[in-house]
């Protein structure tokens, strides 16, 4: 596999280096969006342990136990 960076623009892309291959070969491409509202982002506040631990504080057994028997009753 080869990784170059590039930028589209008006439908045109325009890699940042030369790449030669001489046959046709798929390619898989990913919109960077640079201009994200910080509010939106995920932080490490959003992944606390301890928050987690209260909120789950009345659950008596196993998580795993509760999915897979959620996941029983949908089928």
């Amino acid at each position: 596999m080869i990784q170059v960076s590039g930028t589209y623009n008006n439908g045109n892309i325009t890699l940042d280096k030369a790449i030669i291959i001489n046959k046709p070969v798929k390619v898989l491409v990913t919109f960077i969006d640079e201009e994200i509202d910080k509010k939106e982002r995920l932080t490490l506040n959003d992944f606390s342990f301890l928050r987690s631990r209260e909120l789950l504080k009345d659950v008596k057994g196993s998580i795993s136990d509760a999915v897979v028997e959620e996941r029983r009753i949908e089928l």
